[in-house]
């Protein structure tokens, strides 16, 4: 997550990583729930660059990018699995 310190990028991916397990229906826990919303707000940021959009390094924006990041994995990954 750009612009926010370790602890920061933890604690807002995991509130990411839960909100988008809990929308999404995903049986996922706390430490699943925190690499969720931290690789879903990298996923999310690279894809909103590649068509100009830089989100603000702040702690809603990147939550938000987060979770979008987030429901985005769990969907690829059901689709891969087939579900």
């Amino acid at each position: 997550m750009q612009g926010l310190g370790w602890i920061a990028a933890i604690v807002v991916g995991g509130l990411a990583g839960w909100i988008a397990s809990t929308f999404m229906r995903a049986d996922t826990g706390l430490v699943a729930n925190v690499i969720l919303g931290i690789v879903g707000a990298i996923v999310a940021n690279f894809l909103l660059r590649l068509v100009g959009i830089n989100a603000s390094p702040t702690w809603i924006s990147q939550g938000l990018v987060g979770f979008a990041g987030a429901c985005l994995i769990i969907w690829g990954a059901r689709q891969l699995r087939g579900r």
